[in-house]
């Protein structure tokens, strides 16, 4: 990858304004990958990727028209410039769409130590995903094998506007998965393990990821059903994150402006427990989901999403932001075929003061989450309805694993019923300690 980004984004957009285009912005990637998977002991498949891609975006007044190619020539980028001016005179005026303004773009782009220079082989990969199989397929009642993935990426991103803007960020990603099966006279259960880091240092060695791919498949063994019943519910860290997630879709700007929430008015005023505070850190030095800028060239800052339980602020992109009257807040994403939405980066809700331990300890029956299943969470209500699978709670012990139930709530009302664990991991850049929410009905027999 030897473009030099700036200079092709730069003669790019002089050639869209020399054309027609009022105004621009383009987004050029460059990636590399490899990967290689093991499975049953042996060497299954290497995977290796280079590419660069672009995409520009182009405006005829408030008509918008986003269009990308593979092919950086300067015939193909001229005839995308065409192809792109002629959508946009075709298409309806959009009174919101535009670039952000130039007093509001970032000027000192911070470096954050997103890329740790290491180049991974298909040797070490595959070694170390052998290792991660091995581990797992010793563990007893592990009887088959999914594999083992190891990857690296590298990633290099440049934006520039016709505001003046031009930025570019350079991500490297490793990464290393495994995913076994256990049986013990019965149906067969699947579980797995996965870390994902910016530095190669960072990630938990192969031998723990599988030798937890199989204790999560063991755990899986021999589930049972439940009795329909109200409970309280306990989510694992690996899936307790969804909780925030759904948050995210409550208040991303686009559902605000559109008035399709259930937390629409709810600005400034308490929707969590008093207990609960979501922080928002996009500065953090080899963060997941870490960012210097956003799409749209704004500064990112960090700040709490829910201080004390009360929500302080909408996720906003420009467009949305107009539309609401206020300011973007520098959350906004966008891929080289979309226009920017908004997203946040490097967030997590706080742990508690109790153990997970503690926090289970008191619970005479209930349900502990382990993998959850489907999408049947209302945005616009806040109805909550998801299949799950996991572990059942008797007196404050974990006893047997349970599947094919569903938890039924409502968001408003378990977001006010969270109680939290000290046992906060930040892996994803989405993500929250054990959390239990009382009340909540399991559907099961």
């Amino acid at each position: 990858m030897s473009l030099n980004g700036p200079e092709l984004l730069g003669d790019l957009l002089a050639r869209a304004s020399k054309a027609g285009a009022d105004a621009a912005d383009a987004i050029l990637v460059e990636h590399q990958s490899l990967s290689a998977t093991q499975r049953l002991g042996k060497l299954e498949q290497v995977d290796r990727s280079e590419s660069a891609d672009l995409g520009l975006r182009l405006f005829i007044g408030k008509r918008q028209a986003i269009v990308s190619t593979g092919d950086l020539t300067k015939g193909s980028l001229d005839r995308l410039i065409e192809t792109g001016l002629a959508i946009a005179r075709s298409v309806p005026e959009d009174e919101f769409a535009g670039l952000a303004d130039p007093d509001q773009i970032i000027t000192d782009i911070p470096h954050l130590d997103l890329d740790d220079g290491v180049v991974r082989d298909v040797h070490e990969l595959a070694a170390s995903a052998a290792e991660a199989e091995d581990a797992a397929r010793r563990a007893p009642k592990v009887t088959n094998s999914e594999g083992a993935t190891a990857g690296w990426s590298r990633t290099r991103s440049t934006l520039a506007a016709t505001n003046g803007f031009i930025g570019e960020t350079v991500r490297s990603s490793h990464s290393l998965s495994a995913s076994v099966i256990a049986a013990d006279g019965g149906p067969m259960e699947r579980d797995y393990d996965v870390d994902n880091k910016v530095r190669a240092a960072d990630l938990r060695t192969p031998i723990e990821i599988g030798q937890t791919a199989a204790e999560r498949a063991v755990r899986r063994l021999n589930p049972r059903k439940v009795k329909s019943q109200t409970v309280p519910v306990v989510f694992d860290p690996r899936v307790s994150s969804s909780i925030i997630r759904h948050l995210i879709m409550a208040i991303s700007g686009p559902s605000v402006a559109r008035g399709t929430t259930f937390l629409r008015g709810k600005i400034n005023e308490e929707v969590f427990a008093r207990e609960i505070s979501i922080i928002e850190d996009p500065l953090r030095a080899n963060g997941p989901r870490s960012r210097t800028f956003d799409a749209e060239g704004l500064a990112p800052a960090a700040g709490k999403l829910i201080d004390k339980g009360v929500l302080t602020t909408w996720l906003l992109e420009s467009a949305s932001a107009r539309k609401l009257g206020l300011e973007p807040t520098g959350h906004a994403t966008r891929s080289l075929t979309s226009s920017p939405s908004p997203s946040p980066s490097n967030i997590y809700l706080e742990p508690g003061a109790l153990s997970q331990k503690d926090l289970i300890g008191t619970i005479t029956d209930g349900f502990y989450v382990t993998e959850m299943l489907g999408m049947g969470v209302n945005g616009v209500t806040g109805d909550y309805s998801r299949g799950a699978a996991g572990i059942w709670i008797e007196q404050g012990d974990l006893s047997y694993a349970v599947s094919e139930v569903t938890i039924a709530g409502s968001l408003p009302e378990m977001f006010k019923q969270i109680t939290a664990a000290n046992d906060l991991e930040q892996r994803t850049g989405i993500d929250a300690p054990t959390l239990r929410v009382d009340g909540l009905t399991i559907a099961g027999e």
